[in-house]
């Protein structure tokens, strides 16, 4: 606007109310490989793997689709991203009182809580893939738990892949439905009709107490039972 010469606004009588309406936008955030994981963790966590796309993660960051690709090459490197950012920081073991067997429980009680806050996770953690330092670093953890046992390598690498694999066999979303004989899925009433040729199952059922953690306490206490029997047969290097 050009001054007039007493110093006066000119003929723009306009121009004050324009002025709001070019106050700038909010800039959008960067899209950055972390706000992308993000977005995926979110659609998993709500709806499961099976609402993961490229082009739902773009829709949910008001992004097109090729944008994603400048940052995530494809739907598998996506996943993997989306797992190390869920997984988390690994446990610092070393700070917990007591044994190996302490240590253990501790990881294994972490690594179960992870995945419930996250569902998908046993199901985006399994085949041929890429693993980043998170991931590799819980593994590192529980293994570094049984430093000092007495257990060689393979051993201590063993038991850890023990504990995995209990973690996914209990976990809700992997047993869902693997249990037909259970009051929940309106068998157990067929069943026990026919004890003659489920006689066991009905013996068992009969006294059985409900479990709400499909085994999981009970089978990591078996599985640190039998680790505990090994190593009392080494000599201890602690």
């Amino acid at each position: 606007m050009a001054d007039t010469d007493d110093g006066s606004a000119g003929e723009r009588p306009d121009l004050l109310w324009e002025l709001e309406d070019r106050q700038a936008k909010p800039v959008r955030p960067a899209l950055t490989v972390a706000r992308i994981a993000d977005a995926a963790i979110e659609l998993a966590d709500a709806d499961g793997m099976a609402a993961v796309s490229m082009q739902q993660v773009a829709g949910r960051l008001d992004v097109t689709k090729m944008a994603l690709y400048r940052h995530v090459a494809n739907k598998a490197e996506l996943v993997a991203v989306m797992t190390e950012s869920a997984i988390g920081a690994p446990p610092d073991l070393r700070k917990v009182p007591g044994s190996w067997r302490s240590r253990l429980q501790e990881w294994a009680r972490q690594m179960r809580e992870t995945w419930q806050r996250h569902p998908w996770l046993p199901e985006a953690t399994v085949g041929q893939r890429p693993t980043g330092p998170r991931e590799i670093g819980w593994t590192e953890s529980a293994v570094a738990a049984l430093d000092g046992t007495g257990l060689h390598g393979s051993e201590r690498m063993d038991a850890v892949f023990l504990l995995s694999g209990h973690l996914r066999n209990t976990h809700s979303v992997a047993m869902a439905g693997t249990q037909p004989w259970t009051a929940e899925r309106g068998l157990k009433p067929l069943v026990e009709a026919h004890a003659d040729r489920f006689p066991a199952l009905v013996a068992a059922g009969s006294t059985a107490k409900p479990s709400e953690d499909n085994g999981w306490e009970f089978g990591l206490h078996r599985i640190l039972d039998g680790l505990a029997l090994l190593i009392e047969r080494r000599p201890s290097r602690e």
